[in-house]
C-alpha cells in the first residue's frame, strides 16, 4: 500500500507532465512549426479516448461476470473502422466543409440549421454523459481506496465522496485551462489532443505490463492460463447471440455518436488521409487493450479472496504479489483512462451547451441581438468554462445518487444506449436527402424519452427516482407500461429491452415524420451538400443579395473571431473580389463563406441566426431550388460552369463600376481642389501684395509697420507650407525622397507625435488610451517621416471626432516582421461612400468651399508609408474613425536607396 499523500503527489506530478506536454504542443501549434502534432499516429492515439476506465478496469470485471461478452465493446468500433470506414470518411469531409464543431452542430446544420435540433442533441448528450463521467469518478475513487487503504502514515484517506469531488474539481480546472484558452475557428485543441495521445500510450503500456506479469509472473505460461480458463466459471458462460448482436451494434453506434469520439474523430481531424492509418491502427490498439483481459480475470478469480471486486483486478493482483511499482503504473494507466475521457467529453459537451443553448438565449434576450456591440467571443469562452464545471458537477451528482456501487460495465452501457439515439438522425443526415428536421426531432425525442424511462431512471435502483411499485407493477398499476417490460416484452434482459424499444421507436418516428413532412428549401440545400459531399462543390447556402452592410458584418465578426482574424478574413475576401480595403461586396457566396467561418466558433445554427439578423433576404432563389431538384449530373455541372462564368463577369463589372465611380468622384474633387488651391494661393499673395504696398508709405508709424510686416510674414509662411506640401507630395509620388533611416523606440515616436499634435484644438479635452508596454517596439525606419504620419492621424482625430467626450485609442501589436499601429476615435466615423476616397490628393470630407487645408494630409501619409515599405488604411467596423498604420520592423538603408 501507498500513503494517500504520496498517491496524491504522484497524481499531481503526472498531471503536471500533462500540463507541460499540452502547453508545449499549444505553443508549437501557434508557431505553425509542429507537423508531427497533425501526424496520423497522433490522430490514431487520440481515438483511444474510447478506452476509458470502463475498458481499463471494467473490461476485466465484465469478463469475470459475463465471459467473452466483453469483446462486443471492442468488436463494434473495429467493425466501424474496418467495414464502415467510408461512413467515418464522409463524416470527416462534412465536418471540414461545413465547419462542424460538435455532433449537435452536425445534426443542426443538416436539418435546416435548426437550433432546436441542436438543443435536443445537446440534452441527450449531456444526460447520457453523466453516468459515463460518474463511471470515471467511481473508478478513480475505487483505485485510490484500494491503493491508500490501511496505511497509517501520511494523510488520512478521505471518504469516497470527498475523493470523487476533488477529482472532479481537478479535472474541471485542467479542462478549462487547455480546452477553453481561446476560440479557434476550427475548434481544434492541439494541446489537449497531444496530452490524450500521451495518456493513450501510458494506459496501453500499463495494461500490457500487468497482463505480462499475470501470464508469466503469476500463472507461469499461456498453457497454465488456458488450463485455468477451462477450470473457471468463465468457460461455462453460455453464448447469447441476441445479446452479442445487440451489444456489438450499440458499441458500433457509440463510436460515432459519443460526443468525445466525434470530437477527436471529426472535429480534431486535420487531414482526411489520417483515416487510412486509423482504419487499421485503431483496431490494433483495441486488440492490444483486450489481449490480457481474460487472463487477468481468470487469474484474479483463482488467486484473490472470494468476494474481491473483479473491476479492480488490474490493481489488486500486482498489490497481492507486492509489485508496488507495477501497481503504481497500473494506477496511472487507470487514472489516464478516466481523466482523458472526462477532459475531451467535457470540452465537447461544453461546446454544444455554449453554441446551442447559452449563446442563442443571449441573442434572444439581448436588446438589439447580434446588431448590438459586445464581446461575443468572451461570452462564448465564459459559457464554455461554466458549462465544463456544470457537466462535471452533474457527473458527481449521478455518482452520489447512484451510490457508486454498480459494475463499471453496466454504467458504461447505459451511456452507450443513450447516445445511440442520435444514430438514426445521423445516418439520415448523410445518406437520405428526403430526411426532414421534423422527422429527426420526432425520432430523437421519442428515443430519448424511451431510454430515460426504460434504462436511465431504473439505473438509480428501487430507492431512486422510480419506486419499487412502478418498476414491478408499472405506473398506476398498468403492467404493460413497466419500465423494463414494455408491452409485455419480459423475455428480453433490461439492456436489450431498452435498446430494442428506444432505437426501434426512434427509427419509426424518424421515418414517419420525414415521409409525412416536406423539407424546407434550406434543408434541401443542406441535404444535397451532405449526401453528395464527395460529388460536387459546395454551392450557396440560401442567402440572397440585398440589405447587408459589410461594415456591420465586420463589426459582428470581430466580436466572435477576434479583431485580427476577422479583419484578415474580410481583407482577403475583398482582395478576391478585386477591391481594396476591408469591405467586400456582400454577395451570397461571401455571406456563405462568412457563415461557415463563424460556425467554426459558435456553431452553424447560431452563426446562421446571427447573420440573418442583418440580412433582409434569407430566402432561396428559384434557381437554387431548381438546382437542388435536378438529379442529372450533367445539368449540375453545366449550372456550375455558368455560375462560375457569371460570377467572374459580375466581379469584373463590379471592378469597372467601382473604378468609374471613383474616377467621377475624383474628377469632382479635382475641380473643387483647383478652386480651393487657387483661393488658398491667391489669399496670402493678395495680402502680401497689399500690405507690402502700404509699407512703402514713408509716413507709416513704426507700430503699424511692425504689424503689417508680421502679417506679411505669416502669410508667407502659410504660402510656403502649402507649396511645401505640394512639392513633398510630388517627390513622394515619384519615389525620389531621401530617407534618413535610423533605429528608434516606437513608444518615443508616438510620444513625439502626441506632443506635436497637441496644438490642434488645445482647448478641447481629449482622452488618450494607450498600452505603454506594447508600444516599446524597436523600429529601424525614417523616424521623422513616421512621426509626420502619426501627427496627421492624431490631428485629424482631434479636429473631426464629433463625440461629446472625444477619446482616441492607440493600439500597437507586432505580427512577425511587421508592426501594426491603430488610431481609433469614438466619433461617428467616415461614411462608407467616402472611405475609398480619403487617401486621394483631391479629397476633402468637409465642405470644399470652406477655408482650411487643401486635403493633402492623408495623401501624403499614404505616400510616406509606401516609401517606408508599409501602408496606411482606413479600418471599418470599429465604432468610430479608425486608421491602421503597418510598417516593417526594419527598413534598411539599401531598401531606402
Amino acid at each position: 500500500m501507498v500513503p494517500f499523500n504520496i498517491l496524491v503527489a504522484v497524481c499531481l506530478i503526472y498531471v503536471g507532465i500533462l500540463f507541460l506536454v499540452a502547453w508545449a504542443a499549444e505553443r508549437r501549434a501557434a508557431r505553425g512549426s509542429a507537423r508531427w502534432l497533425r501526424s496520423p499516429m497522433v490522430y490514431t492515439l487520440s481515438l483511444s479516448i474510447y478506452c476509458t476506465a470502463w475498458t481499463f478496469y471494467g473490461a476485466v470485471g465484465y469478463a469475470a461476470r459475463s465471459g467473452l461478452e466483453f469483446l462486443t465493446i471492442y468488436l463494434g468500433p473495429s467493425l466501424v473502422m474496418v467495414g464502415w470506414w467510408w461512413l467515418v470518411r464522409k463524416l470527416v469531409r462534412i465536418g471540414r466543409t461545413q465547419r462542424v464543431t460538435s455532433i449537435a452542430d452536425l445534426i443542426s446544420s443538416r436539418y435546416g440549421k435548426s437550433n432546436f435540433l441542436g438543443v435536443i442533441v445537446t440534452l441527450i448528450a449531456v444526460v447520457a454523459a453523466t453516468p459515463y463521467i460518474a463511471l470515471q469518478l467511481q473508478s478513480v475513487t475505487l483505485s485510490f481506496a484500494v491503493f491508500a487503504s490501511g496505511t497509517p502514515e501520511g494523510w488520512a484517506m478521505p471518504g469516497q465522496g470527498a475523493t470523487a469531488l476533488w477529482v472532479a474539481g481537478g479535472l474541471a480546472i485542467f479542462t478549462i485551462l487547455f480546452g477553453t484558452r481561446n476560440l479557434d475557428a476550427n475548434e481544434r485543441h492541439h494541446g489537449v489532443v497531444m496530452a490524450i495521445a500521451l495518456e493513450a500510450v501510458v494506459k496501453l503500456v500499463a495494461l500490457l505490463a500487468v497482463g505480462i506479469f499475470v501470464v508469466w509472473g503469476v500463472a507461469g505460461s499461456w498453457a497454465e492460463v488456458f488450463a485455468r480458463i477451462d477450470a473457471s466459471p468463465i468457460a461455462d458462460w453460455p453464448l447469447k447471440p441476441a445479446r452479442w448482436i445487440g451489444l456489438t451494434m450499440v458499441s458500433a453506434a457509440a463510436v460515432v455518436t459519443l460526443p468525445r469520439m466525434f470530437q477527436v474523430m471529426v472535429v480534431e481531424n486535420s487531414d482526411e488521409r489520417h483515416l487510412a492509418t486509423a482504419s487499421w491502427a485503431f483496431p490494433l490498439y483495441l486488440l492490444l487493450m483486450s489481449l490480457f483481459v481474460v487472463p487477468i480475470a481468470v487469474v484474479g478469480l483463482s488467486v484473490l479472496p472470494a468476494g474481491a471486486n473483479p473491476d479492480l483486478f488490474v490493481l489488486t493482483l500486482p498489490l497481492a504479489f507486492d509489485q508496488g511499482k507495477l501497481a503504481m503504473l497500473a494506477f496511472l494507466g487507470g487514472f489516464s483512462s478516466a481523466t482523458s475521457m472526462v477532459i475531451v467529453a467535457a470540452i465537447a459537451l461544453a461546446t454544444m451547451v455554449s453554441n446551442h443553448v447559452i449563446v442563442p438565449l443571449w441573442l434572444a434576450f439581448r436588446e438589439g441581438g447580434a446588431r448590438a456591440p459586445g464581446d461575443v467571443r468572451g461570452l462564448v469562452l465564459t459559457s464554455r468554462r461554466v458549462s465544463i464545471a456544470g457537466i462535471l458537477a452533474l457527473g458527481y451528482t449521478y455518482y452520489s445518487l447512484s451510490g457508486g456501487s454498480a459494475a463499471l460495465a453496466a454504467i458504461g452501457l447505459i451511456a452507450f444506449v443513450g447516445v445511440a439515439q442520435i444514430l438514426p438522425a445521423m445516418l439520415g443526415a448523410v445518406f437520405w436527402r428526403g430526411a426532414t428536421g421534423r422527422g429527426a426531432a420526432m425520432g430523437l425525442v421519442t428515443g430519448f424519452l424511451v431510454w430515460i424511462y426504460t434504462l436511465y431512471l431504473p439505473s438509480f435502483g428501487e430507492e431512486g427516482l422510480l419506486s419499487h411499485a412502478v418498476l414491478t407493477e408499472g405506473p398506476w398499476g398498468v403492467s404493460w407500461l413497466r419500465p423494463q417490460a414494455l408491452f409485455g416484452s419480459e423475455a428480453l434482459d433490461p439492456l436489450l429491452h431498452a435498446v430494442f424499444w428506444s432505437l426501434g421507436l426512434n427509427s419509426l418516428a424518424f421515418l414517419a415524420g420525414s415521409l409525412l413532412t416536406f423539407p424546407t428549401p434550406l434543408e434541401r440545400l443542406q441535404g444535397l451538400a451532405f449526401v453528395n459531399v464527395f460529388d460536387q462543390a459546395q454551392g450557396q447556402g440560401g442567402w440572397s443579395r440585398g440589405g447587408v452592410e459589410a461594415e456591420d458584418l465586420l463589426a459582428m465578426s470581430q466580436g466572435i473571431l477576434g479583431a485580427e482574424e476577422a479583419q484578415e478574413f474580410f481583407r482577403a475576401e475583398a482582395a478576391g473580389q478585386g477591391r481594396v480595403g476591408f469591405l467586400p461586396d456582400t454577395t451570397p457566396d461571401f455571406i456563405e463563406r462568412l457563415e461557415r467561418r463563424l460556425a467554426g466558433s459558435v456553431g452553424s445554427a447560431t452563426a446562421h441566426a446571427m447573420i440573418a439578423q442583418f440580412a433582409v433576404g434569407a430566402a432561396v432563389s428559384a434557381q437554387d431550388l431548381m438546382a437542388v431538384a435536378s438529379e442529372a449530373q450533367q445539368i449540375m455541372e453545366y449550372s456550375a460552369q455558368l455560375e462560375a462564368k457569371s460570377e467572374e463577369l459580375a466581379r469584373t463589372a463590379r471592378q469597372l463600376r467601382d473604378a468609374n465611380e471613383k474616377l467621377t468622384e475624383i474628377s469632382v474633387q479635382k475641380d473643387a481642389f483647383l478652386s480651393q488651391i487657387s483661393h488658398e494661393l491667391r489669399t496670402p499673395m493678395t495680402s502680401i501684395r497689399a500690405f507690402s504696398e502700404i509699407l512703402m508709405d514713408e509716413d507709416l508709424p513704426p507700430e503699424m509697420r511692425r504689424k503689417y510686416a508680421g502679417i506679411i510674414q505669416d502669410e508667407a509662411i502659410r504660402l510656403t507650407g502649402l507649396l511645401n506640401d505640394l512639392l513633398d507630395l510630388s517627390v513622394l509620388e515619384n519615389r525620389k525622397v531621401q530617407l534618413n533611416i535610423r533605429a528608434a523606440n516606437l513608444h518615443d515616436l508616438i510620444d513625439r507625435a502626441l506632443q506635436a499634435a497637441g496644438s490642434t484644438r488645445p482647448e478641447r479635452s481629449f482622452l488618450i488610451h494607450r498600452d505603454i508596454a506594447a508600444e516599446h517596439q524597436p523600429v529601424i525606419t525614417d523616424t521623422d517621416r513616421l512621426v509626420q504620419v502619426f501627427i496627421n492621424l492624431i490631428s485629424n482625430a482631434r479636429k473631426y471626432c464629433d463625440a461629446e467626450r472625444p477619446e482616441l485609442t492607440i493600439k500597437v501589436r507586432r505580427k512577425g516582421s511587421r508592426i501594426e499601429i491603430d488610431f481609433i476615435d469614438n466619433g461617428a466615423g467616415i461614411p462608407k461612400k467616402s472611405q475609398g476616397l480619403i487617401f486621394e490628393k483631391f479629397a476633402r470630407l468637409t465642405d470644399t468651399s470652406r477655408a482650411g487645408g487643401a486635403g493633402l494630409g492623408l495623401a501624403i501619409c499614404r505616400e510616406i508609408m509606401v516609401n517606408l515599405g508599409g501602408s496606411v488604411a482606413y479600418l471599418p467596423g470599429q465604432g468610430g474613425a479608425a486608421f491602421r498604420v503597418t510598417l516593417p520592423v526594419r527598413k534598411s538603408v539599401e531598401q531606402a536607396a
